[in-house]
């Protein structure tokens, strides 16, 4: 885990909760288009935008995009302007025949429900066999992970904090999504973690946030003291992340900036301790 790799998003790290839901539902409410022939979608997307950032022009012929939409009078065209360097594909995906295409075409995986003690079989089993599958190895990929980071002066103010993250987490475990379908729910259960999902779709939220448990907090956040920060941070690297993402918490813009300097001092004493890993097998 590199400190120069290292990407940061400084907002308010508790966004409401979400009035659309996510999936089918969620691309027809926001995007007007239907779910169908994902992974087809997600392919082809991947290759229009490396064709799109390597300055030539632009012309695709797929089952889902014609460039230049066919039947007028428009001509193939390139970007005003040509990337100096390459530009890294990153997938955010949680499905397993998704999280295959995302280690057999991308160049990162962006992780989101990520434990590390559940991973291997929820997550890095289906990139690993996409890797494979493109002939590459665990070296030519970067997990890039992210997460709200949050410090308690002492046990009281933990408690405080992870007490009052547990709706949040209750609705990201079983609430993400309609009755029928539900990515995000899915890719918790293949970490042991079911039981929520039919509290929310009742409308039982504080029953939901009732079987959420402090470890389940901690484990799916970098919430603590200092040490146990540090220590989160070296199980991560540990199980293959090279690339963090901090959500820092606070009320204002300076709050947010002390955690997130804090954290990145973490970031510097932890990289030296392990050389990155990025195994093909993973823990």
């Amino acid at each position: 885990m590199n400190v120069t790799e290292l990407m940061a998003a400084v907002r308010p790290a508790h966004p409401p909760y979400r009035s659309a839901r996510s999936t089918d539902m969620r691309l027809r409410v926001l995007h007007g288009v239907p779910l169908a022939r994902p992974l087809s979608r997600m392919r082809e997307t991947a290759e229009i935008v490396r064709q799109a950032a390597s300055g030539e022009k632009v012309s695709y012929s797929g089952r889902e995009f014609q460039i230049p939409l066919p039947g007028g009078e428009g001509k193939p065209m390139r970007l005003a302007m040509r990337a100096e360097h390459d530009i890294p594909i990153y997938l955010a995906t949680l499905s397993p025949k998704m999280l295959h295409l995302t280690g057999e075409i991308a160049d990162g995986w962006l992780g989101t429900g990520f434990v590390p003690e559940g991973a291997k079989k929820a997550y890095f089993d289906h990139l690993d066999a996409g890797l494979v599958a493109s002939g590459r190895s665990g070296a030519d990929f970067d997990i890039c992970q992210g997460a709200e980071v949050a410090f308690a002066e002492d046990e009281d103010a933990l408690r405080a904090m992870v007490a009052g993250r547990k709706k949040e987490l209750a609705f990201s475990l079983g609430g993400m999504g309609s009755a029928t379908t539900n990515f995000y729910n899915n890719a918790y259960s293949r970490q042991g973690w079911a039981e929520v999902r039919e509290r929310l779709q009742a409308g039982d939220r504080d029953g939901a946030a009732g079987l959420v448990t402090d470890e389940m907090v901690l484990a799916t956040t970098l919430i603590g003291t200092e040490d146990m920060v540090r220590e989160r941070l070296r199980v991560w690297s540990g199980a293959g992340v090279g690339i963090v993402r901090f959500y820092p918490a606070g009320e204002t813009l300076d709050a947010r900036l002390t955690t997130l300097g804090r954290a990145i001092d973490l970031v510097r004493e932890t990289e030296g301790e392990a050389a990155r890993l990025r195994p093909v097998e993973r823990r």
